[in-house]
């Protein structure tokens, strides 16, 4: 026999598959997402799955504990089927999408602000780059035999001052029917050119008066989530947004596992379809929550990491993690969205945000346009807190930027019992410090299942604070709590017991979680204070910082500056902005301002390679204890710590 069926248990799907399949294949190819952080290299441990009937051949088993093993437990990237199944998805690997289309409630976060219609309007910004004219044109006669395409050129000049006109080909096919099927009465749709002396290109034409319905879509290509936004170009109203993981996650969590993955037979194919496909369910959703027929749509707009992009546009990636590190382009041009996979009509146009370079890319030049720093006098700090953290520091005059490589700690990888921000993970964490005992706060408010990137930081910061963990990122052993223990030769707290938990096993922090946090609140505080003093600046001459990513919603600043991820600094500076990259693709689709200041703005962005900036080691060197190897940059932890240490004397 060399096909073996597969039940997954929650869900209750099935799957048949050859013999010798890998298991996370097999959850691929049923639909049932297990989480796989290595991108399948047997290293993280994340995939463990329940088998609950049938055998496997077992491959790499050092991840799981002796009992785990002796419950049944398997690392799915590394088990193959060599019988009929039924494997149980635990439930700390599943992923609950619905926590991603709910606002945040900001808790003691930056303050909120975004650039919204508003402003573009109060500053007449607001002039949508694609536009509809209604059309009651003259049918040709014997006196006036005219040219299809010559009578719309005429009536657009004469009644509506359009000029540099010019037609789509898909346009001219279809007029000479449309006009007479509607008795020459149409809506012609008019995509404006960049710049003032470009043409301006007729992409469509629509029997009727249809000028009450123009739409367009602005969507955010992440490494984890991909989210998209419907928008009324006639109001400028988001009339629906949806968000969903970025089917890639299966074949790893960060960049440089999809661009290795890419380099493998078929790779780079089948991550160009996963993202594709995520993308046009993105687009499903919105499209029938905002009860709008795609054949409504003009435009979408598209902004992602350089990886990301380039994995959407099916460009190998392969350079980007070679040095010197190349792009393939950082400018693309417009394409028909349907030419790049996308379930829209042949007269949408797709638009990309250009790219910086390898590490920088159009997520990070849309957040700067989005945000408009790069038209403001104050000089700003922007930072995009992920897996890679990318920094831009400048106003109107100047910008220079730089990415690091945070690592996933900040989205739950990385961690022993790290999750997602998704219902039962730990958001919030208190400690008594006379009892050691904790309290946990979970997204949801149901039993603990993990921890988040959010709850991360929080937890490290109250317990460094209480003196449980010393600033080297180590548990103070000499503690008299049973929460304190050695496992498998590694110190760990034990942040809820089993019999309180979510899951079958107590959820812990360990020295090695610490660690790895404290590595990238290193890289992410380094790359600010190298980046400041390659322009000869310091933290006090910013004016403000700006903080982007979903991450940003939930963070405690004061809990990032007592574990050195962010400067100590007026809080009151710190404004959140959300999705930059997708804020930004939706301003560009509401005015052709931005869409023509992107060249000059990416003109005027000087990268910086850390790789290659001396200073840049060094200062992540000091930056790796709890807050750093110089206490004196932070005078206000400084100074309560010193008052904890006097009530305990």
């Amino acid at each position: 026999m060399n096909e073996f069926k597969i039940k997954f248990l929650p869900h209750d799907k099935e799957v048949s598959v050859k013999k010798g399949t890998f298991l996370i294949r097999a959850a691929m190819d049923a639909g049932v997402h297990v989480n796989a952080s290595c991108g399948g290299e047997g290293v993280c441990g994340k995939c463990r799955v329940l088998i609950e009937t049938g055998d496997v051949d077992e491959g790499i088993t050092e991840k799981l504990s002796r009992e785990d093993i002796d419950k049944g437990y398997r690392l799915a990237c590394r088990s193959k089927v060599k019988s009929d199944l039924v494997v149980r998805i635990p439930v700390e690997s599943t992923i609950d999408v619905s926590v991603l289309n709910k606002l945040a409630t900001p808790r003691k976060t930056a303050r909120i602000k975004e650039r919204n219609l508003e402003d573009l309007k109060e500053k007449g910004l607001f002039v949508p780059p694609v536009v509809k004219k209604y059309l009651e044109l003259p049918p040709p006669s014997a006196e006036n035999n005219m040219a299809d395409v010559s009578r719309i050129v005429n009536a657009l000049r004469n009644e509506h001052n359009e000029h540099r006109l010019e037609f789509n080909m898909p346009v001219i096919r279809k007029l000479p029917d449309v006009l007479r099927t509607a008795d020459f009465k149409v809506t012609v749709t008019i995509a404006r050119g960049v710049r003032k002396e470009g043409k301006n290109r007729i992409i469509n034409v629509e029997a009727g008066d249809t000028t009450d319905r123009n739409f367009a879509i602005a969507v955010d290509i992440g490494t984890t989530t991909v989210y998209g936004q419907m928008i009324d170009l006639r109001t400028g109203e988001v009339l629906a947004q949806y968000g969903d993981f970025n089917a890639q996650i299966s074949y790893g969590e960060d960049v440089i596992s999809r661009i290795v993955f890419s380099e493998k037979e078929g790779g780079l194919q089948i991550l160009n379809e996963k993202v594709v496909g995520t993308i046009n369910q993105v687009i499903d959703q919105i499209t029938k929550r905002s009860k709008v027929d795609p054949e409504e749509i003009s435009t979408i707009t598209l902004a992602g990491n350089t990886t990301m992009t380039q994995l959407f546009l099916n460009i190998s990636p392969r350079y980007i993690r070679r040095a010197p590190y190349v792009p393939a382009a950082t400018l693309y041009p417009p394409a028909q969205a349907f030419s790049l996979g996308l379930n829209l009509p042949d007269h949408v146009t797709a638009l990309v945000y250009p790219q910086v370079s390898s590490y920088v890319g159009g997520d990070i030049v849309a957040g700067v346009m989005g945000s408009g720093m790069g038209h403001d006098e104050r000089l700003t700090l922007y930072m995009d807190i992920g897996t890679n953290a990318e920094i831009v520091i400048g106003n109107k005059d100047w910008l220079v930027c730089a990415a690091c490589s945070a690592g996933p700690a900040f989205e739950g990888g990385g961690v022993k019992m790290g999750m997602r921000a998704a219902k039962g993970a730990i958001e919030d964490f208190s400690i008594d410090p006379i009892t050691l005992e904790p309290m946990n706060i979970t997204i949801g408010n149901v039993r603990p299942k993990g921890i988040c990137g959010s709850g991360l930081i929080t937890m490290v910061a109250t317990m460094f604070e209480v003196g449980i963990i010393s600033s080297n990122g180590k548990l103070n052993r000499d503690l008299d709590t049973p929460r304190i223990r050695e496992a498998d030769g590694v110190y760990e707290y034990v942040v809820a017991w089993k019999n309180v938990s979510g899951i079958d096993r107590d959820i812990v922090l360990t020295e090695i979680d610490i660690d790895n946090l404290i590595r990238a609140k290193g890289a992410m505080y380094s790359g600010c204070m190298t980046l400041l003093k390659e322009v000869g600046l310091d933290i006090h001459a910013l004016d403000r910082i700006i903080l982007a990513g979903g991450f940003g919603s939930f963070v405690d600043l004061e809990k990032c500056m007592v574990i050195g991820l962010l400067p100590e600094i007026d809080p009151g500076k710190v404004t959140f902005i959300g999705n930059g990259s997708l804020l930004g693709a939706r301003m560009s689709s509401l005015t052709n301002r931005i869409r023509s200041d992107v060249g000059n703005t990416l003109a005027r962005m000087t990268n910086f390679e850390f790789s290659e900036t001396v200073s840049y080691m060094d200062n992540y060197i000091a930056a790796l204890f709890l807050p750093h190897t110089d206490l004196n940059l932070f005078p206000k932890l400084k100074s309560r710590m010193e008052a904890r240490q006097k009530l305990k004397t």
